[in-house]
C-alpha cells in the first residue's frame, strides 16, 4: 500500500455553529476528530467559525458595494480559495443546516462566476465535504444540500464525503458533552460511536486522496470545460459546423 504525501495540501474547516467564540460548540468537537487526522498526515489545516466574522448576507462578492457598511467576506474568501479542501461543519436546527451554513453557501456562490488560470470556474480542482451534528434526524438531509451546492459551483465531491452524529429524538446530550443533568459521561457523548468514527475517518481520507490526485495532475484538463472557450464561441452549438 503506497502512502501518499499529503503534506502538500491545505484544508480549511468552517464551523457554521450559531455560537460565537469562545462558547462551546458541539460541532467543533466532531471537526476536531477529522482535523486531528489531517494534522497527523501533515496537511496544513485551519479551523474558523463563520459567525466570528462580520460577513454580510448576499450573493455578491463584496456587499459593501451593495449598501452594507461592512463585509469581511473578501478577506475570508482568501482562506477558502487558497485551500485545496473545504469542510463545512454545521449543527442541525429544525432539520436543516444552520443559517450560517446557508450564508456561507450563498457567499461561495457569489464567487462562482470567477475563473481560474485555465479559464475554468474558480472552484474547479478543489475538494469539498461536510460534518454534521444534532440531536434529531437530519444528517443525510443536511449533507445532501451542502454537497449538492458545493459540486454545483465546481467543487469535487469524493465518495462518502460526509459524516455526522445525532442523538435521540427530543432533548438530550450533544456530541462531546461530558455531563448531562448531573450525570457524568465517560467517554464524552458520541466519542464511542463506531459508525461516526468510521465515517469521519473515511471521509477525511477520501478528501485527502481526492485533493492529492487533483493536485498531482494540476486540477482538471480544461478541454471542453473552459469558460473562456465558451465565451469565444469555440464550443458545441447547433450553429457551429465544427460539431456537425
Amino acid at each position: 500500500m503506497n502512502k501518499p504525501d499529503f503534506s502538500q495540501l491545505k484544508a480549511v474547516y468552517v464551523n457554521c455553529t450559531l455560537k460565537k467564540s469562545p462558547r462551546k460548540s458541539h460541532t467543533d468537537n466532531l471537526i476536531q476528530v477529522s482535523k486531528s487526522i489531517m494534522d497527523k498526515e501533515g496537511v496544513e489545516t485551519e479551523l474558523v467559525r463563520f459567525i466570528d466574522h462580520e460577513i454580510a448576507t448576499g450573493v455578491y462578492p463584496d456587499m459593501t458595494e451593495q449598501g452594507y457598511d461592512q463585509d469581511e467576506w473578501p478577506e475570508f474568501f482568501e482562506k477558502i480559495i487558497n485551500s485545496d479542501i473545504l469542510i463545512v461543519g454545521t449543527p442541525i436546527w429544525l432539520g436543516e443546516k444552520s443559517s450560517e451554513a446557508q450564508k456561507l453557501i450563498e457567499r461561495l456562490y457569489a464567487m462562482s462566476g470567477k475563473t481560474n488560470e485555465k479559464g475554468q470556474y474558480i472552484y474547479y480542482g478543489k475538494v469539498g465535504g461536510c460534518l454534521i451534528t444534532g440531536n434529531e434526524d437530519g444528517v443525510k438531509h443536511c449533507a445532501m444540500g451542502i454537497l449538492y451546492a458545493l459540486q454545483h459551483i465546481g467543487y469535487t465531491i469524493p465518495p462518502q464525503a460526509d459524516a455526522g452524529w445525532i442523538g435521540e429524538v427530543g432533548p438530550g446530550p450533544s456530541y462531546g458533552d461530558t455531563e448531562w443533568k448531573g450525570e457524568k459521561k465517560d467517554p464524552p457523548v458520541g466519542y464511542d460511536s463506531d459508525f461516526t468514527n468510521k465515517n469521519t475517518t473515511f471521509m477525511t481520507y477520501n478528501l485527502m486522496h481526492c485533493a492529492y490526485m487533483l493536485k498531482e495532475r494540476n486540477g482538471y484538463n480544461a478541454y471542453g470545460n473552459s469558460r473562456e472557450r465558451w465565451d469565444d464561441g469555440t464550443h458545441w452549438s447547433f450553429e457551429n459546423p465544427e460539431y456537425r
